[in-house]
C-alpha cells in the first residue's frame, strides 16, 4: 500500500481504513508525501465526503500527529468554546474570564484573522504587551494562576492540521464539512478541554451561511466529541449582522471590556451569558443552562469577570488597566461618518463586505503575512432592524489619513440594505 492507492480509493468514492489514514497522516507530517498528493486526497474528500467512522479515524489521526495536552481528572473542570467566526465576533474575550470567575478553567487555543473575519489573538495583541505565543510552561502557569490561557497553536500541537489547513486555503478546499469538522475538533481536543461549546454561525457573514449546512457541521462535531469522550453542545447563532457595534481590533477590546463591566451591547452580553451557561452546565458547575446563564450574568455585573480579565492581561504581559499606545488607540485615528443614503430599516445584504471594509482600512489581512493596524475600524451607531432617516449617521469609520477610506465606504454601501421592513434573524436559532 502507498499513498497513490489511498488517493485512488478515495477518488473512486471508497471509505478509507484506519491503516490508510494513518499512512497518509504520518507521511504528510514527516514531509514524505508531497503537497500535490495531499491536495489530490483533499479534493477527493471534498467531492465524496466521509462516512461517520471514517471521519472519526481521520480526526483521531490528526489529533495524535503531535502533542496532546492533558489535565488531571478530578480537579477543577476544563471547558472551551469555539466559534466558526464572523464580523465583530469578540465573544471569546469576555466569555473566558466570565466562565473562569465561575470556577471553570479555559485552555483556549485561538486563531488569527484572515479574509473577512477577525481573530481573537490579533484582538488581544492590540493590548500593548499582551503575549499569545506561550510556551507550554507559560500556558499551564497562566491556567493555574488565572484560570485562563489565551494561546496560539504551537508547532507540536496538531501539526497535521497546520499543514492541511494551509493547503486547503490555497487550493479552495476550505468549505468542506468533514475537513472543517476535523480541523476544529482536532485542535480543540488537543488542548485538553473536558467539554466544548461550539458556536456555529449562519447568515451572510458566516463561512457557512446556510442554516442546514451549519447544522450538518454541528452534528458532525458533536459525533466527533462523543467518539472521544468529550461532552459537547452546538449553538447556531446569527451572523447576518455584526455582533455588537464594534468591528476592529482595539474597538472590539473596548467593547469587550464594557461587557465585562456589566454594560455594552445587549446582543454581545446575551451571547456571552448563553455560551457561558452551557459551559457551566456541561462542566457540572451549574445544575442546568438557565442557572449557568444567571451565574455568568452575575460575574459580569459584580465585577468578578473583569477582575479575572485584568489578571489574565497581567499574566500574559499586558499593560495594567488595559491601556493602549498611539499605534493601537482608536482615539488617535481620523474619523468620518458613514450616513444613510435614504430612509428605511437597516439590514445587511452581504455582511462579509463589512469585514472586507476593515481590511481596506488596514485592519485585516489578505494573507497571513500582512501586518494589521489595530486602531482602525468601524463603530456602528445603529443596530440592524432600526428605522433610520436619510442622512442619519449609521457608523463612524476610524481610518489613518484616508487609507482605504473610499473603498471602505463603497463596501459598506454595498453591505447594507434600507428597506421598508427588515427583520434580523434570532440571535440564538437552535441548540443541538
Amino acid at each position: 500500500m502507498n499513498v497513490r492507492t489511498v488517493i485512488a480509493k478515495k477518488r473512486d468514492g471508497g471509505e478509507l481504513s484506519e491503516k490508510e489514514i494513518q499512512l497518509f497522516m504520518d507521511g504528510y507530517v514527516a514531509g514524505e508525501i508531497a503537497d500535490y498528493q495531499a491536495s489530490a486526497l483533499l479534493m477527493a474528500i471534498f467531492i465524496h465526503g466521509m462516512k461517520r467512522e471514517e471521519l472519526c479515524l481521520w480526526t483521531h489521526a490528526m489529533l495524535n500527529s503531535g502533542r496532546v495536552i492533558r489535565f488531571e481528572e478530578g480537579g477543577t473542570p476544563t471547558s472551551d468554546k469555539h466559534s466558526t467566526g464572523g464580523v465583530g465576533d469578540k465573544a471569546s474575550i469576555p466569555l473566558a474570564p466570565a466562565v473562569a470567575a465561575c470556577g471553570v478553567r479555559i485552555p483556549m487555543i485561538s486563531g488569527r484573522g484572515l479574509g473577512h473575519t477577525g481573530g481573537t489573538l490579533d484582538k488581544l495583541e492590540s493590548i500593548p504587551g499582551f503575549r499569545t505565543e506561550l510556551s507550554e510552561e507559560e500556558f499551564f502557569r497562566a491556567i493555574e494562576r488565572t484560570g485562563v490561557a489565551f494561546g496560539a497553536q504551537t508547532a507540536d500541537l496538531v501539526p497535521a492540521d497546520r499543514k492541511l489547513y494551509a493547503l486547503r486555503d490555497v487550493t479552495g478546499l476550505v468549505p468542506s464539512i468533514p475537513l472543517i469538522a476535523s480541523s476544529i475538533m482536532s485542535k480543540k481536543l488537543a488542548e485538553g478541554a473536558q467539554s466544548l461549546v461550539l458556536d456555529v454561525k449562519f447568515g451572510s457573514g458566516a463561512f457557512l451561511p446556510e442554516v442546514e449546512r451549519g447544522r450538518e457541521l454541528g452534528e458532525a462535531m458533536i459525533d466527533l466529541a462523543a467518539g472521544m469522550g468529550v461532552r459537547a453542545r452546538v449553538l447556531q447563532t446569527a451572523m447576518d449582522r455584526p455582533l455588537g457595534r464594534a468591528v476592529g481590533h482595539t474597538l472590539e477590546i473596548l467593547e469587550s471590556v464594557d461587557c465585562l463591566r456589566g454594560a455594552g451591547p445587549a446582543d454581545l452580553r446575551e451571547l456571552v451569558c448563553v455560551l457561558g451557561g452551557e459551559m457551566l452546565a456541561l462542566s457540572g458547575v451549574a445544575p442546568d443552562t438557565a442557572a449557568g446563564e444567571q451565574r455568568i450574568a452575575r460575574s459580569l455585573d459584580d465585577g468578578s469577570a473583569y477582575e479575572y480579565f485584568e489578571a489574565i492581561c497581567a499574566e500574559q504581559g499586558a499593560s495594567a488597566g488595559v491601556l493602549f499606545d498611539a499605534a493601537c488607540d482608536p482615539e488617535g485615528t481620523d474619523r468620518e461618518e458613514f450616513c444613510a443614503p435614504r430612509a428605511g430599516v437597516l439590514g445587511f445584504d452581504d455582511l462579509r463586505k463589512v469585514g472586507y471594509a476593515l481590511v481596506e482600512l488596514g485592519g485585516g489581512r489578505r494573507t497571513l503575512e500582512d501586518v494589521i493596524d489595530p486602531g482602525v475600524g468601524i463603530l456602528w451607531k445603529v443596530a440592524a432592524g432600526s428605522n433610520v432617516s436619510a442622512g442619519e449617521p449609521l457608523a463612524t469609520i476610524h481610518h489613518r489619513a484616508g487609507r482605504g477610506l473610499e473603498s471602505a465606504r463603497r463596501l459598506l454601501a454595498e453591505a447594507i440594505t434600507l428597506e421598508p421592513r427588515s427583520e434580523p434573524a434570532p440571535l440564538i436559532l437552535a441548540r443541538l
